[in-house]
């Protein structure tokens, strides 16, 4: 175990001052453990470092380091972190979904004692982060599935937060949030699952605005007219009713590839969206727009749609998601 500093991975601009007043709390610095450095962990750690708190880093891949950065520290185990955290342990884990999520929670059902705090900060789903709640209650431990939006520079300078878990002990941990949210940007959502579920829908609306986005620009590029995308995308996030960070992320794509003929237009789907349009079907809701960007995700792994390079590439944009190069 050793004291570091972490290079930046990703150029984002400091992380602004805070104020926890609203919640009639004084400041609390807190140590906590965060598991996964990767896209969203390493700017979410580096996030809490410059709001004050101490933070004990592990990753399967460690970091880059370099002097004259944010200080944390690293352990080479899990065990180790639990050393180095004190009573009652806040560990924060920030690996994908599924199978590695898993994997942290089982080890951490041996590690952790009564009264610490486990913190699922992935998109896992809600039905999963039940029954993990109900098991870790049964070894009286506190378990938050908290939806984390607002992709890396959100991580990084402040994200929004949707918290599922204890009430009365999530108001321990409440100044945590309040310090590394953007303004207004933490909701205790309720019960455990209910943080994931929201994420779920958060979702499941991102993939029917993205969609919405793509198939206008690609009714664009067959108009008898030859527009430039990049201002197109600028002046309807000025002042227009469609003016968004997906339209200014939509501006950013369009200026570093003027018609995206660098990538495939490729839309992976990581989940969310599907257990959204499962979850409208058991409940009888009807989603046809959310259930249609789903299945254009499905059409885009087939040849190159024009909508399909619009989405591939507002993911990469906000969420640093891998797009296939032509």
């Amino acid at each position: 175990m050793v004291d570091i500093r972490f290079r930046k991975r990703y150029h984002f601009y400091r992380h602004t001052t805070y104020d926890v007043s609203k919640i009639g709390q004084g400041v609390t610095m807190m140590k906590i453990g965060i598991i996964g450095l990767g896209k969203m962990g390493i700017n979410l750690a580096e996030n809490c470092v410059d709001a004050g708190h101490q933070v004990v880093g592990y990753d399967l891949h460690l970091p880059q380091l370099a002097e004259n950065q944010n200080e944390m520290t690293l352990v080479n185990h899990l065990s180790q972190m639990i050393e180095e955290l004190p009573r009652p342990r806040i560990i924060w884990s920030m690996v994908p979904s599924g199978a590695p999520t898993e994997a942290i929670f089982q080890e951490m059902m041996t590690l952790l004692e009564p009264e610490d705090i486990f913190i699922d900060g992935g998109n896992s789903n809600y039905k999963e982060s039940v029954i993990r709640g109900k098991l870790m209650a049964e070894k009286q431990l506190y378990f938050f599935d908290v939806g984390t939006s607002g992709g890396m520079k959100g991580a990084r300078e402040g994200a929004c937060f949707m918290i599922g878990g204890d009430e009365h002990i999530f108001k321990q941990i409440e100044p945590l949030f309040a310090g590394i949210a953007v303004a207004n940007g933490y909701l205790y959502a309720g019960a455990v699952g209910s943080g994931h579920y929201l994420k779920m829908v958060h979702n499941g609306i991102e993939y029917g605005m993205m969609q919405a986005i793509g198939e206008g620009f690609d009714l664009l590029e067959h108009a008898p007219y030859s527009f430039d995308y990049e201002k197109v995308a600028k002046v309807w996030n000025n002042g227009s009713v469609i003016r968004s960070w997906l339209m200014e992320l939509t501006q950013s794509a369009f200026k570093k590839d003027q018609r995206l003929e660098e990538i495939q237009g490729i839309m992976y789907s990581s989940g969310e969206g599907k257990w959204t349009v499962e979850e409208s079907l058991e409940q009888q809701v009807a989603t046809p727009i959310i259930t249609m960007s789903l299945m254009m995700r499905y059409r885009s792994l087939y040849p190159d749609t024009f909508s399909g390079k619009v989405v591939a590439a507002l993911r990469n944009e906000f969420g640093g998601h891998e797009v296939e190069k032509k």
